[in-house]
C-alpha cells in the first residue's frame, strides 16, 4: 500500500491480563544489535535509552550504511514505543549492542547493558525488537533480567523484480569484496590458489601443482576452523599471563619435536626399517619399544611444560581451572612409570602384570589428589564468598 514503510514487522501481540491496568505495566521495548554495527559503522556507544536518543542513533546508522538492517529495527523498536505510549503503557525504549565477533563477549556486554538499563527503568517486562534469529539468541540473556512479552523481528521487503533480484545479489557481493570478515576466506583462498598455479606453471613445477593446492586449502580450513587469524591479531591485546602461556607452549612443542627426533635415533640400526612398509614397522615390537623408550622423558616433559605454563597462566588470573591444570599435571607424572614399564615389556620382554601394580597406584593417588584439590578450592571459594557478603552487609 502507498505511504507504508519498506520493511514490515512480524509481531506477537501484547496481551494483557484484564484485570492488570496496562498504566501499571513498565515495559522496555528492547532493540539489539548483536554484532555492534550501530558502534563500528555508526560509531555510537551503547546503551541508548530514550526516543529521541534511538531515532538520532537509527539516523547515524542509515546514513553509514543505508543498507544495514539494524537500522530499520532501530526504527521499528521507536515505532512500537510510540504504539505502546498510544496504548497507555509506561514505557521506554532503548538499543544494546554486543560484539563485532559475536559469540560468549558479545552476549555478557548485552547482559550488562540490559542491567545498567534496568537499574535506572524498573521494568516488568520486555518487548524484543531485532532483526533476525541471530540477534535473538540473546533472548535466554535477556530472560534472566526481565520477562519477554513479546519478540518483534524486523524483514526488510524486497521486491520480487529481476532489478531488485540483481541488487540484492550486489550487495552481497558487495560484501564478500569488501568486508574483512568474508573477503579473507572468499577472496584469499581463491586468490592463493590462483597464484600458486601461476607460479606453478611459470617455473615449470606443474608436478607440485596439486600438493600446493591441497596445502592451501588446508591452511585455509585450519586457520578459520581455529581462528588462527584472530588469535594471531589479538596479539597486541595480551597481557603478561598470555605471553607465559605461548612461551610454554612453544617451549613444549620443541621438546615434543625433540623427543620424536630422539625416539628415532634410538631405534637399533640393525633392523632394516627403510625396507620394511608401516604395517611392518608399528607391529615390530623391538620398533615400537625403543622409539617409546627414546622418546619418553623428553615428550613427557614437553607436555609437563605446556600444561605447567597454563597452569601458572590462570592461576595468575585467578581462574578456577587451576584445580584441573594440577590434576592433570598429578597424573601425567603418574602416568611416567607405566609407560616406561610397558616399554620394557616391548623390548625385554618382561611380564605384563607388572603393569598392573603401577596402575593402580597411579589410580588411588589421582583420586585422592583430586578430592583434595576439590575440597581445597571448595573452601577456599566459600571463604572468599564470605568475606564479599560480610563486605557487603557492613
Amino acid at each position: 500500500m502507498p505511504g507504508q514503510p519498506d520493511y514490515y514487522a512480524r509481531n506477537h501481540k501484547l496481551e494483557v491480563p484484564k484485570s492488570q491496568d496496562s498504566s501499571q505495566s513498565r515495559l522496555l521495548v528492547l532493540c539489539i544489535d548483536r554484532d555492534d554495527d550501530i558502534g563500528t559503522k555508526g560509531g555510537i556507544e551503547t546503551p541508548i535509552v530514550g526516543r529521541d536518543q534511538c531515532i538520532n542513533a537509527g539516523t547515524r546508522l542509515a546514513i553509514e550504511d543505508p543498507e544495514d538492517a539494524d537500522g530499520n529495527a532501530i526504527f521499528g523498536a521507536v515505532k512500537t514505543y510510540e504504539e505502546l505510549v498510544s496504548k497507555g503503557y509506561n514505557v521506554e525504549v532503548a538499543v544494546v549492542a554486543g560484539k563485532f565477533n559475536r559469540g560468549v563477549e558479545a552476549d555478557e556486554k548485552i547482559s550488562r547493558e540490559v542491567q545498567a538499563i534496568l537499574e535506572k527503568y524498573q521494568a516488568t517486562g520486555a518487548v524484543i525488537v531485532s532483526d533476525g534469529e541471530d540477534d535473538e539468541t540473546v533472548l535466554p540473556v535477556i530472560q534472566s533480567r526481565v520477562p519477554v512479552v513479546s519478540v518483534q523481528r524486523i524483514i526488510i521487503r524486497h521486491s520480487r523484480s529481476v532489478e531488485y533480484s540483481y541488487a540484492v545479489f550486489g550487495r552481497y557481493l558487495k560484501a564478500m569484496m569488501y568486508d574483512p570478515q568474508y573477503s579473507k576466506f572468499f577472496l584469499g583462498v581463491p586468490g592463493a590458489l590462483l597464484l600458486a598455479g601461476g607460479l606453478a606453471v611459470a617455473l615449470e613445477q606443474t608436478k607440485w601443482l596439486t600438493v600446493m593446492i591441497l596445502a592451501i586449502l588446508g591452511g585455509a580450513f585450519v586457520v578459520r576452523a581455529f581462528d588462527v587469524d584472530r588469535a594471531v591479531s589479538s596479539l597486541g591485546k595480551m597481557g603478561p599471563t598470555d605471553f607465559i602461556k605461548i612461551f610454554s607452549i612453544i617451549g613444549g612443542v620443541l621438546m615434543m619435536l625433540a623427543a620424536i627426533a630422539n625416539g628415532i635415533s634410538s631405534i637399533p640400526h640393525d633392523i632394516p626399517v627403510s625396507q620394511m612398509d608401516a604395517l611392518q614397522i608399528i607391529s615390530n615390537k623391538a620398533i615400537v619399544g625403543s622409539f617409546t623408550k627414546g622418546m619418553i622423558t623428553m615428550m613427557w616433559i614437553g607436555v609437563a611444560t605446556i600444561m605447567a605454563g597454563v597452569l601458572l597462566s590462570n592461576w595468575l588470573k585467578g581462574s578456577s581451572h587451576a584445580m584441573a591444570d594440577i590434576l592433570r599435571l598429578v597424573v601425567l607424572g603418574l602416568l611416567y612409570i607405566p609407560v616406561l614399564q610397558f616399554t620394557d615389556v616391548l623390548t625385554l620382554s618382561t611380564s605384563p602384570f607388572t603393569l598392573v601394580s603401577s596402575l593402580l597406584i597411579g589410580l588411588a593417588v589421582s583420586l585422592v589428589a583430586a578430592a583434595f584439590l576439590y575440597q581445597h578450592f571448595r573452601h577456599r571459594r566459600g571463604g572468599e564468598n564470605q568475606v564479599k557478603a560480610n563486605g557487603s552487609g557492613s
